[in-house]
């Protein structure tokens, strides 16, 4: 009777929701299996895997055959790498000891980024939620400097003459033009008189 570690579909319509089973390959996909080892839900962000890592372990030295997406799952869970160094204590390359070390430092990291993960999930799913809300993002607060007790540079020297230039080539003309604005009245005046005595 061949085996297989398999997912069996629950959950309703385009919301799948998966067991992972020991069963008979010649079961229908949801129907009988020997024993359930764990569950992957594929709808969270990452995904939720849950699995009995020891008892997929000793199915797979059983001998029972993975399918596709089951041996993704078992290769993230690391059940794949302990039976690497399952093989590796076998032949002698590795002490027990040292194979269970490397195993558990390994599931502890891998542990840490999958928490990492979802702790950034959860930061931008907020971010999200806040953004959708229609409260305006805080503004960071801006802390008002102290003047500085050292004097600004002054201008060079040669830069001061043409500003005074500027200036007072602007006070010219507003003093032309004030005086063409009042020459104007006066020269009518004077034309019309002119015009009179004609």
């Amino acid at each position: 009777m061949p085996v297989k570690i398999r997912l069996q579909r629950k959950g309703r319509k385009k919301r799948p929701f998966y067991h992972i089973v020991i069963a008979d390959s010649r079961a229908p996909r949801d129907g009988r299996f020997i024993e359930r080892i764990g569950s992957y839900n594929p709808m969270t962000k990452p995904a939720t895997i849950e699995i009995d890592r020891e008892k997929a372990y000793e199915w797979l030295m059983k001998g029972a055959q993975p399918t596709d997406t089951v041996r993704a799952i078992l290769r993230f869970k690391g059940v794949l790498y302990k039976k690497h160094l399952m093989r590796g204590v076998k032949k002698g390359a590795l002490t027990a000891e040292e194979a269970e070390a490397k195993y558990t430092a390994w599931i502890e990291d891998k542990e840490a980024k999958i928490a990492a993960r979802f702790t950034k999930s959860a930061e931008e799913k907020a971010a999200f939620h806040a953004m959708v809300s229609g409260t305006p993002p805080a503004r960071p607060v801006e802390v008002e400097k102290e003047p500085e007790e050292e004097a600004q540079p002054e201008a060079p020297a040669e830069e001061q003459p043409a500003e005074e230039a500027v200036a007072e080539a602007a006070t010219e003309e507003a003093v032309a033009e004030t005086t063409t604005e009042e020459a104007t009245p006066e020269a009518t005046e004077e034309a019309k008189k002119d015009e009179a005595g004609e």
